[in-house]
C-alpha cells in the first residue's frame, strides 16, 4: 500500500555540515525560491556548522537524524532509513551523507520510503587529486536505488556515468546559477567593517571556505609579487585561517593580507574586487566563479574542474595548470599590470554569466526535478 501524500510536500535535506559553501549556499536559495509549496526540514551532521541556515527564510526545521559518521553497520543503517520516512522527498550532499543513501537503497522497501535524490558537487582535499576505489565502490552501491544523482559539471557527469557507472537517465547536470543583475552595481568602498578599499588601491579579491583543499596559502604567494597598491582580500570562514596568515606574515605581507570572515551576500562585496582569483586543488562548477563574472571581473584560477569552460574566451590564458604557482602568480601580475585588460575580460564574462548562468533557469530545472519526482505540482 503506497503512502497517501501530505497535503504540502514534505523534503529532508541531509548535509554532512552547514556552513556556507556552495552546496549549502545553493541549497539555501532553493529553499527560499519554493517558498511555501513545500515544508523542509534540514540535518546537518556536525552540530556546530550551521551557518548558513541564516540566509533561509522565514526560519529552519532541524530534523533529528542519526548521526552520519560510523561504520556502515546494518543496525545503523537501518536507523537512519527509519528517519527517512514521512517524507515525500529526500535529498542528500556530497560523500558525508553517503551512509544515508546506503540505507536508503537497502531499506527503501521495509520503511516504504520516498524518492532520494544524491547532489555531487565536488571532493575535499582527501580526493582533490584522485578519487578512491574504495569510495568508488561505495558510491556504486550505495546510488542503486536513487532516483536522479544531480551534479554542476562536465567533470562530474563523467564520473558519474562511467567511474559510479550510473545510467544516463538518473545522470543529470544542472550548471549552478545566480541572480547575475545583483552584481551589477559597485558596492560601497566601506562595505566591510575595518576595512575599507581606498582610492588608487587594488584588490585581488576570493570566496571560499578556509580549507585545505582551498590551497589558499598558494594564492598568497602568487600574490606576493604584486605591487604594493594592491590588497589580497580572501572572504571566508575554516579552519585554515591561521595557516593563511601565519603564510602572509612569513612573506612580509600580512599588512596586504585581509581575512574579513564569511561574507553574507557576496553581491555587496564582489564589485571591489579588480581580479577574481581561486588557487583550489579542486573544484567543479564554483558559483563563486559565477559572481566573479556577473561583477564584471577578469578570474584567474588552476584549470580545476569546469572553470577553463565557463570564463569567456578572452579569460582562457589567465586559467593555468593546476599545481602551477609560478604560472598564477604570472597570471596576476599580468592582469595587473593591464588596466584595458581587466575591463575588457570583465565586460566579456559578465555578458556570459547573464547569458548562460541566471539563478532562474537553475531553479525551474530544481523544480521540475524535484516536484516532478514526487509526482506533483508545483503550488
Amino acid at each position: 500500500m503506497t503512502r497517501p501524500p501530505s497535503v504540502i510536500p514534505r523534503i529532508l535535506h541531509i548535509h554532512s555540515s552547514f556552513d556556507p559553501g556552495g552546496k549549502e549556499l545553493r541549497c539555501a536559495r532553493l529553499i527560499n525560491a519554493f517558498g511555501n509549496a513545500a515544508h523542509h526540514a534540514l540535518v546537518s551532521g556536525d552540530p556546530e556548522r550551521r551557518g548558513a541556515a541564516a540566509l533561509i527564510r522565514p526560519m529552519v526545521v532541524w530534523a533529528r537524524f542519526p548521526r552520519l559518521t560510523g561504520k556502515p553497520w546494518p543496525w545503523r543503517l537501518n536507523r537512519m532509513a527509519a528517519a527517512m520516512a514521512g517524507y515525500d522527498l529526500v535529498c542528500t550532499y556530497n560523500w558525508g551523507a553517503m551512509d544515508a543513501v546506503l540505507a536508503h537503497t537497502l531499506f527503501a522497501d521495509v520503511y516504504r520510503l520516498p524518492p532520494l535524490i544524491h547532489h555531487e558537487d565536488g571532493f575535499n582535499e582527501d580526493e582533490a587529486e584522485q578519487l578512491k576505489p574504495s569510495r568508488n565502490l561505495y558510491r556504486r552501491l550505495a546510488l542503486g536505488r536513487s532516483s536522479a544523482l544531480v551534479v554542476p559539471s562536465r567533470q562530474l557527469e563523467q564520473h558519474a556515468l562511467q567511474t559510479w557507472e550510473q545510467p544516463r537517465s538518473r545522470v543529470r547536470r544542472i550548471a549552478n546559477g545566480i541572480d547575475t543583475r545583483a552584481y551589477a552595481k559597485k558596492p560601497a568602498r566601506d562595505v566591510l567593517p575595518g576595512l575599507v578599499k581606498r582610492r588608487g588601491e587594488f584588490w585581488v579579491g576570493t570566496l571560499a571556505g578556509l580549507r585545505v583543499v582551498k590551497n589558499l596559502p598558494a594564492l598568497v604567494r602568487a600574490f606576493a609579487p604584486l605591487p604594493d597598491e594592491w590588497q589580497l582580500v580572501i572572504a571566508g570562514e575554516g579552519p585554515e585561517r591561521v595557516a593563511i596568515l601565519a603564510e602572509a606574515e612569513r612573506l612580509g605581507i600580512e599588512h596586504r593580507v585581509h581575512l574579513p570572515g564569511f561574507v553574507a551576500d557576496p553581491a555587496k562585496l564582489v564589485g571591489l574586487f579588480d581580479v577574481f582569483a581561486l588557487s583550489s586543488r579542486s573544484e567543479q562548477f564554483p558559483i563563486s566563479v559565477v559572481e566573479a563574472m556577473a561583477a564584471g571581473l577578469p578570474v584567474v584560477s588552476p584549470a580545476v574542474g569546469d572553470v577553463a569552460a565557463m570564463v569567456a574566451e578572452s579569460n582562457a590564458p589567465y586559467i593555468v595548470a593546476p599545481g602551477d604557482e609560478r604560472a598564477l602568480a604570472t597570471a596576476l601580475q599580468e592582469l595587473a599590470a593591464d588596466a584595458s585588460a581587466r575591463r575588457a575580460i570583465g565586460d566579456a564574462n559578465q555578458a556570459r554569466a547573464r547569458t548562460d548562468y541566471g539563478e532562474r533557469k537553475m531553479i525551474e530545472r530544481y523544480k521540475a526535478l524535484y516536484w516532478g519526482l514526487m509526482g506533483r505540482k508545483f503550488a
